[in-house]
């Protein structure tokens, strides 16, 4: 499944947009990339951004501290670490709503399509329509799905895009670490932190008790057809691509454009990057990574994405799928992106509650796939839902 040729990047979308979408890092990559003199640009960076953070629609948080700090500087010198292999289909568990005929059918396409063996098929059930799960429905259905996962399993595709969010954590963050209140927040507070985050695990729930989860989340068993086809249509390619990080005139969304300078010169050896200074994107048709911070992202329309394309938003209530009075991350998947994520309650604009792109980016074109690029750019994900 996975191309050993060491002088080529291959791009990867193994098990669909959900886990596998990845891109292989080789050797050259890695002498290029060591050669780039630019970790002090990026400690800088990190500091700017960390002490210039404020809400969305709430109070502003109290700055860092200066441990917090280094702490973050700290995790963005694990940068440097080497390529790691990359969580297989023998790792992934796909659980199915059998109440819902869209997740079933979701669920049978996307197990046919990436020949999934029968130990990792979870089923489960529960009535379906709903955006929120009590706290009491999601411990018996997670008891249940845990009774049927197998040793082997490292992660988990849920088939199905309602219900969104278990009270106050999204609904991927509850199955990764079973419903707790520390990684919710009433208010403009921080949340327990992931140990997933900037992590070179390659068995998260071998090495924390953590199974990273995300969402083939489609509005339609339509979408998620053409979802999990760009990703078999990802394996193998290698997208002739670009990335575009927004700086947009919206300052309390915009709190990562500060980072783009080392989000491109990371992207310089593999992938051309844009850095533009305006609200929207219009007309392009080689899109990989797309990065800003609006309520509301025009243009989508017009703009073409690779198989395996992550793009997000950073704003309020994006993870609100259905019924977002915001932009849903669902439409950035509607769009053609591969991969997305979005908060399913008020988060503030605290950087660490969204994807670091520098930590995003870095880990996915070393090689690692889309789940842990995403999971392992989040520092604090509960409110966050994975898709």
């Amino acid at each position: 499944m996975f191309n050993t040729e060491p002088s080529k990047y291959h791009f990867r979308a193994c098990l669909s947009y959900v886990v596998f979408s990845r891109r292989d890092a080789r050797s050259g990559c890695r002498q290029a990339t060591a050669k780039q003199p630019w970790p002090g640009i990026a400690l800088v960076l990190a500091v700017t951004c960390l002490t210039s953070m404020h809400p969305l629609s709430l109070p502003r948080p109290p700055r860092l501290s200066l441990s917090h700090i280094i702490v973050r500087l700290i995790v963005l010198l694990g940068l440097f670490s080497p390529p790691a292999r990359a969580l297989d289909s023998s790792q992934l568990a796909v659980v199915i709503n059998m109440e819902d005929p869209v997740s079933y059918a979701i669920g049978e396409y996307y197990v046919v399509r990436r020949k999934l063996p029968l130990s990792n098929i979870i089923k489960i059930r529960f009535e379906p329509g709903s955006t929120t799960m009590s706290e009491g429905e999601f411990k018996l259905i997670k008891a249940e799905v845990e009774r049927q996962t197998v040793s082997k399993i490292q992660a988990y595709a849920l088939t199905w895009a309602r219900p969104y969010r278990v009270e106050c954590m999204s609904i991927t963050s509850a199955f990764a670490f079973g419903f707790n209140r520390a990684y919710c927040a009433r208010g403009c507070k921080p949340t327990e932190p992931s140990p997933l985050f900037n992590s070179s695990s390659r068995e998260p729930y071998t090495d924390f008790g953590i199974r990273p989860t995300m969402s083939l989340a489609a509005r339609n068993f339509e979408d998620a057809v053409a979802l999990i086809d760009r990703g078999v249509k990802a394996d193998g390619s290698m997208p002739n691509a670009r990335a575009y990080l927004l700086s947009t005139s919206d300052q309390a969304r915009n709190v990562r454009s500060v980072n783009y300078p080392v989000v491109a010169q990371i992207l310089r050896p593999r992938v051309a990057s844009r850095i533009l200074r305006q609200d929207m994107l219009y007309g392009a048709r080689d899109v990989l990574f797309y990065f800003t911070g609006r309520a509301q992202v025009a243009g989508l329309e017009t703009l073409a994405f690779k198989p395996g394309a992550i793009a997000d938003h950073l704003t309020s209530f994006g993870g609100m799928l259905t019924d977002s009075p915001q932009m849903s991350a669902l439409r950035w998947l509607e769009a053609g992106a591969t991969g997305s994520y979005g908060t399913v309650q008020e988060p503030c604009n605290f950087p660490q509650k969204f994807p670091d792109p520098v930590i995003t980016v870095d880990i996915y074109l070393r090689g690692e796939t889309l789940m842990e690029a995403y999971w392992k750019s989040v520092a604090m994900p509960g409110q966050g839902i994975f898709i």
